[in-house]
């Protein structure tokens, strides 16, 4: 079966809403995306995790916020698989209930591990270019290291309840998984996912934007001074992080949290039919999608803020490019070698025949 049911919101009733319309071009092109994300993300996270391990002896504090944003791509790419099947299996869970729990984790540890990450490292870059004495001490690897640690308890904290909430649900023969309709029992998580949303979210989307603007303003008054200066140079590469980071964080996390605090408003104020419950599910998977899509795109990140990784990943679109050059060079030339022979073998037997 590709639908589960639960009760509506907007009757007395024991009505059921089918709200899983899984068809079968959704299923490919989920499991698709998915493939890719786990394609690229991996690959894209290890080599910076690589690359950092190499270079141990130059990690500041950009570095490590790096390090500890691939970290955590990483290891929520690495559990992708599961969701592939999930998904194949035509949403059907068949690893349990307790791998259930731990995916669920592992998806908003990754999330948010994200945000505050990225929310530092532009706090970083702020610092760095419009108070670089001022909050110098902020900046220090020792320090920065506390702030990484302090992140990762505070995630802890806040996703481990996680562990102890029922995340599958069994109806007419199929296993669903972290769906929201298996979470829709607690009268009080409508309240609760808008608080998370304005502290998860609107809260340090506010705080990347100032730092986005401020660190504008400085590059401008620095230009006006001296647009020849070396150091406007290196200011552009800290607005230009900021600026990915802030794109990033638009395309991958704001649609999410927007089907989010819209719907769960709606539901506040009045009892949602089924026809918004379809839509909401429909908005919550696609958005999820989007919001995967961060480890494919963190990597970006890394491109422009991480030295090291910048020139691996060239390094190894040289090599690539020159590989399938010398490799197309030597087809070429093997296919004129046969042709030139071919032709001395033909013109060969037509002299015989004279």
């Amino acid at each position: 079966m590709d639908s589960v049911l639960y009760t509506s919101d907007n009757s007395s009733a024991n009505v059921t809403c089918d709200v899983y319309m899984h068809f079968v071009a959704a299923k490919v092109i989920f499991t698709l995306f998915y493939i890719i994300v786990f394609t690229v993300g991996l690959s894209g996270n290890i080599l910076a995790l690589y690359i950092t391990i190499q270079k141990q002896s130059k990690i500041n504090s950009t570095t490590l916020y790096l390090i500890h944003l691939a970290f955590s791509d990483a290891l929520f790419t690495l559990a992708l698989p599961s969701r592939i099947v999930y998904i194949v299996r035509g949403f059907d869970w068949p690893f349990g209930e307790v791998p259930c729990r731990m995916f669920a984790v592992l998806f908003y540890i990754n999330t948010y591990a994200s945000i505050n990450f990225m929310t530092w490292l532009s706090i970083d870059r702020y610092i760095a270019m419009v108070h670089p004495l001022r909050f110098a001490k902020f900046r220090k690897v020792q320090n920065v290291k506390y702030i990484c640690f302090a992140v990762w308890v505070f995630l802890f904290l806040q996703t481990s309840p996680l562990l102890l909430i029922p995340m599958t649900n069994e109806s007419e023969g199929m296993t669903t998984c972290m769906e929201y309709p298996n979470l829709e029992s607690n009268p009080n998580l409508p309240k609760m996912l808008l608080g998370a949303c304005v502290l998860g979210y609107c809260l340090p989307v506010a705080v990347i934007i100032f730092c986005y603007f401020r660190v504008n303003v400085k590059l401008c008054k620095i230009a006006k001074k001296n647009p020849l200066t070396e150091k406007l140079g290196r200011n552009k590469k800290a607005i230009t992080v900021i600026l990915i980071v802030l794109l990033a964080f638009l395309i991958c996390f704001t649609p999410y949290h927007m089907t989010i605090i819209q719907y769960m408003i709606r539901k506040l104020i009045s009892p949602q039919n089924c026809w918004h419950q379809r839509a909401f599910k429909t908005s919550l998977q696609v958005s999820v999608c989007f919001m995967n899509l961060n480890c494919c795109i963190d990597p970006l990140i890394y491109f422009f803020a991480f030295k090291g990784y910048k020139s691996k990943v060239l390094e190894i679109i040289r090599r690539h490019i020159t590989v399938t050059v010398i490799t197309s060079s030597k087809t070429i030339s093997e296919n004129n070698s046969s042709h030139a022979t071919l032709s001395q073998v033909q013109a060969s037997g037509s002299g015989s025949g004279n």
